[in-house]
């Protein structure tokens, strides 16, 4: 089991940044590779980013390649996602999801996530 608290979620204006954290308890983090998930009120959650168990393979939703950058600290069981650029169309629920399957995550499966955080990006 491995449980996800995330944070770092706000409201930021169009062309701003936001860093958002995950932190990790349970099993050994570094067991697990890592992603983060997104929802829009009234989508479905979307695949935002994964990266693997020591950082060395990441991936991306195309749409946010460039944008988005994902990273994680195995010393603090903490994984991150930097938002640059911000557009109103990024507003939603952020998830942190775990596995132990990197290729899960890119397929938006996963075994575990977090309550989510709010990112509002007003125009």
């Amino acid at each position: 089991q491995v449980q996800l608290v995330e944070s770092g979620g706000g409201l930021v204006q169009a062309g701003g940044s936001l860093r958002l954290s995950c932190a990790a308890s349970g099993r050994t983090f570094r067991s697990y590779a890592m992603g983060w998930i997104r929802q829009a009120p009234g989508k479905e959650r979307e695949f935002v980013a994964a990266i693997n168990w020591n950082g060395g393979s990441t991936n991306y939703a195309d749409s946010l390649k460039g944008r988005f950058t994902i990273s994680r600290d195995n010393a603090k069981n903490t994984v991150y996602l930097q938002m640059d650029s911000l557009k109103p169309e990024d507003t939603a629920v952020y998830y942190c999801t775990a596995d132990d399957n990197y290729y899960r995550l890119g397929l938006n499966e996963y075994d575990y996530w977090g309550q989510g955080t709010q990112v509002t990006v007003s125009s």
